[in-house]
């Protein structure tokens, strides 16, 4: 039941006034009805895939004590279906029926936003990966324009409907409304795709409520709201709202993203965000009783390869999104409240008639006794630890990650070159990062993100450039073999340049001292996922020590735990796991140089901290610290 917030029935979720509720809009549009009563959406938005499930519930009530009676939540479908038909809404924090109920027990309403496209800076915007193993592939369109895309749709509702259908409020849940894809008018106008997802969720017996999101300007263009569905705005505020009413007077509109911080790139240099007051936004919706989500009240974590990238509007340059999702969010990446938060809960707390629930207490943190930094040693090398190479018939010419049907992580690509003597290799559109590789000699890398004048830079990297190639020490043998590592980052989950696949995606040339250009064909590949197996059966041996691709370990023993962060600033490029947990991704280009470790991830006793970084050959200190900075 609640505690101190509101006293009104139609704040109480369906099983603790009767089996179920009626959510409605009101005839003329102008409000959301619960119960035949005029309702307001407060909502804060966090991302379960985000959060360790063992916080779920600390996350939920920081929002209830923020003055939230809901939670919008992403559901990200590549998180959960890996491969064509392989489902997982159980493990870990996949379980989404989980937290929609715990949000039920916490008496939190809940908005439902399961794409299948959500941007959310999560890699492919949810979509899955293996849809971009079809060369001519068609993503957020209909059947009639792609029918392979709309089939795997079809199958993720399919399996997600059964899910969210006893959830719902009208039969008992906490469910209020379903969106329907996000965003879509950012993208394109195509109302039959839109209506055919919305039959979809119809067929399987969900019949809404509905809504869509999107820009006002966006929404105006190209209609993307949908047949008797709500409209939620982004970016929206009560000026909005009461435009959006005048244009779309049947329905009501809510401000369905606002924004309390904002997203950070690699090279960017600060945490971006931190600026942004929305008292005066929050006031008005407040005092209109108009219904709002803050995007996003907790940002939470995109652990692993989880995290997205934009490529921006007007320089066409890549920019891949760091690991942290904190957004500058009211509560921090660890679950703190922030100043802003206690100032917005004094704005809202101002117009509810009793006293919020209290705030919930902080999470313990750690960092290391005595302040005394690990120190990992070297520990393995990628090299000893190929796995088998892919059949020669499909490597003739190297292809992307996706055409091998592997998902996130790296891959090696390895030919042989007759006669080598230098040269120019030809690899400037490699998505997205590779180091290069003439016999045991690295020779430079190629960035496809740009790196900023005011970041670390590491040895010979180009960008958007071919990349001069020294003779080495081996080339006066007949042939030397030519090793490109390649680490796949985000994929683009924003506009058009989302059909963004992984690895080597275009024929590799080599050009000689006499300007002769040799296109390289023949290649063995080695898919190296970096997954949690990979990663379990590591063989502890490094034949060259001095050819960087190494792991380093470090044992971190722990009387207490509690959530830590790993300051990643005295290494370059990889990736960190601990106890099998991946992290993410770091790079000393930043702003963000620490990695969020949460205590549920640790153990008293010995814990096992392994890094793969790309440049590096000797170990630097790892500190543990309390905050993101």
């Amino acid at each position: 039941m609640p505690t101190h917030s509101e006293t009104s029935a139609a704040d109480i979720p369906a099983q603790t006034v009767r089996s179920g509720h009626v959510f409605s809009f009101s005839q003329e549009g102008a409000s959301f009805l619960l119960d035949g009563e005029p309702f307001q959406i407060r909502s804060g938005e966090m991302h379960p895939c985000r959060i360790p499930a063992e916080y779920w519930q600390h996350r939920i009530l920081m929002a209830k004590a923020m003055g939230m009676n809901c939670i919008a939540l992403y559901v990200m479908w590549n998180y959960h279906e890996t491969s064509p038909g392989t489902f997982d809404f159980r493990t870990g924090n996949r379980d989404i029926e989980a937290f929609i109920r715990l949000c039920q027990r916490e008496a939190m309403w809940v908005l439902l936003r399961p794409g299948p496209y959500i941007c959310g800076e999560w890699d492919l915007g949810g979509i899955p990966a293996y849809l971009l193993s079809y060369p001519d592939i068609q993503l957020r369109t209909d059947s009639a324009t792609d029918p392979r895309y709309m089939s795997a749709v079809a199958r993720y509702i399919g399996e997600l409907s059964p899910r969210i259908e006893p959830l719902l409020a009208n039969n008992g849940g906490p469910i209020l409304m379903i969106q329907i894809e996000n965003e879509f008018g950012s993208y394109a106008s195509n109302p039959p795709y839109l209506e055919e997802i919305r039959q979809l969720w119809l067929h399987a017996g969900i019949q809404g409520p509905f809504y869509t999101e999107d820009g006002i300007r966006q929404l105006e263009q190209n209609r993307t709201n949908v047949t008797g569905g709500a409209i939620a705005l982004s970016n929206g505020d009560a000026e909005q709202i009461a435009a959006v009413r005048r244009e779309f007077p049947a329905v009501p509109a809510m401000a369905g993203e606002v924004y309390p911080g904002w997203l950070t790139h690699w090279g960017d240099e600060t945490f971006k965000g931190s600026s942004v007051d929305l008292s005066i936004t929050l006031d008005a919706l407040m005092q209109q009783k108009l219904s709002f989500n803050l995007y996003v009240i907790h940002g939470g974590t995109s652990f692993g390869f989880y995290a997205g990238a934009n490529v921006d509007a007007a320089s066409g340059e890549y920019q891949p999104d760091i690991t942290s999702y904190d957004y500058a969010a009211p509560i921090s990446e660890q679950g703190v409240a922030t100043s802003r938060y206690m100032q917005y809960r004094r704005v809202i707390a101002r117009y509810l008639s009793t006293r919020l629930p209290d705030i919930p207490d902080p999470v313990p943190t750690i960092s290391r006794e005595g302040g005394q930094a690990l120190m990992p040693e070297r520990y393995a090398s990628i090299w000893d630890n190929l796995p088998a190479a892919l059949p020669i018939a499909q490597t003739v010419d190297p292809l992307p990650f996706e055409r091998y049907g592997q998902a996130f992580g790296f891959a090696l690509y390895r030919t042989k070159l007759h006669g080598y003597r230098g040269g120019v290799l030809d690899l400037r559109n490699v998505h997205d990062y590779a180091t290069v590789f003439v016999g045991e000699q690295y020779v430079g890398g190629v960035s496809r993100a740009l790196v900023p004048e005011h970041c670390a830079r590491p040895l010979n990297v180009t960008h958007h450039a071919p990349l001069t190639v020294p003779p080495v020490s081996s080339s006066t043998h007949s042939e030397v073999l030519l090793d490109i590592l390649v680490e796949g980052m985000g994929r683009v989950n924003y506009g058009y340049p989302m059909i963004d696949r992984k690895g080597i995606v275009e024929p590799v040339t080599l050009q000689d001292a006499q300007g002769s250009s040799n296109t390289l064909t023949n290649w063995e590949v080695f898919p190296l996922p970096m997954d949690t197996a990979f990663i379990a059966n590591l063989r502890a041996v490094c034949t060259n020590p001095r050819k960087a691709g190494l792991f380093f370990k470090a044992i971190l023993p722990l009387d207490t735990i509690g959530d830590t962060y790993l300051d990643m600033s005295n290494w370059t490029k990889g990736v960190v796991w601990v106890n099998g947990h991946n992290l993410g991704r770091y790079w000393n280009i930043g702003p963000q140089k620490r990695l969020y470790c949460p205590a549920p991830w640790l153990r008293p006793g010995d814990n096992e901290v392994i890094i793969f970084d790309l440049h590096q050959l000797e170990a630097g200190p790892v500190e543990l610290a309390r905050t993101l900075s």
